[in-house]
């Protein structure tokens, strides 16, 4: 049987208490409740824009609970651009464009971590214009 083939495994490198932490001194949050508030409504809207492998690899990558976050969402029918996602979380949220912008980078910072390299490409591929720059890499385009 190829790997290809094999079910994923459940391997994340850091329990979800260290992915708070994490996305907690990187988004500089008073506590660890607003950290974890910060992290489910990114990894929500996440699992509303990702559909097929590199959802399911990116599941057995983060700690189980961000990885229920992520798939007990519904993908949704109409894939949202890097811009129109911030401003969905922000109607979600409750909060202005700004914070929700810098929520986001500071959750999917913590997420590109998580995903590596490789994957994290993929996923930028799957995904509408606009959402590189929101896990911290520059969004190249080609020259028309």
């Amino acid at each position: 049987m190829s790997d290809r083939c094999a079910p994923l495994q459940h391997l994340p490198v850091m329990t979800f208490e260290q992915m708070l932490d994490r996305v907690r001194y990187d988004g500089v949050y008073p506590t660890r409740e607003r950290a974890e508030e910060v992290v489910r409504l990114v990894l929500s809207g996440l699992g509303r824009q990702l559909t097929g492998e590199e959802r399911v690899e990116l599941a057995a990558r983060l700690p189980r609970e961000a990885a229920r976050i992520l798939t007990e969402q519904i993908p949704g029918t109409r894939p949202l651009t890097g811009w129109a996602f911030v401003k969905d979380l922000a109607t979600r949220g409750g909060t202005p464009l700004a914070t929700t912008r810098w929520d986001t980078g500071s959750v999917l910072a913590t997420v590109a971590a998580l995903a590596g390299p490789e994957l994290l490409t993929r996923i930028l591929r799957q995904l509408p214009s606009g959402y590189a720059l929101l896990f911290g890499r520059a969004e190249l385009t080609q020259a028309a």
